[in-house]
């Protein structure tokens, strides 16, 4: 049987269950996930959108974008959930979003050519110019 991990926004307003079988995990420093989550980078962990299941009720959900390339927010807090990418195949979940502990961890730092110039990498993980 499958873990399930629970993910929520800030206030609680806005949940989610996904599978514990994330494809890849990393580091963003992309100037989009900079602004929408206010810090230097996004971790999150990539799986099939078919996976990820909300739990709270349609409206408690914000999209940004389109059906096929959006970051999912909380309509409340504002929290990001998850990004919408790939032509709406896959969803990156924000890390921190999730309220079980994943088994995979981030493997590398994409986009750092476009990272924050007031940030300072400090790990051992590869890093790309783009995409890995």
């Amino acid at each position: 049987m499958k873990k399930m991990l629970t993910g929520s926004c800030y206030c609680g307003a806005a949940t989610y269950l996904v599978p514990d079988e994330f494809l890849y995990a990393a580091y963003c420093h992309c100037s989009n996930c900079r602004r929408t989550t206010g810090s230097a980078f996004k971790p999150f962990a990539g799986i099939e959108r078919s996976k990820l299941v909300a739990t709270c009720s349609s409206d408690a959900l914000q999209m940004v974008g389109d059906v096929e390339g959006n970051d999912t927010h909380c309509a409340t807090c504002g929290s990001l959930l998850y990004s919408v990418v790939r032509e709406g195949a896959y969803v990156h979940v924000a890390m921190g979003t999730l309220v079980d502990a994943p088994a995979i961890r981030p493997a590398h730092h994409i986009f750092v050519g476009s990272k924050a110039p007031w940030h300072q990498i400090t790990d051992d993980l590869p890093q790309y110019a783009e995409h890995a």
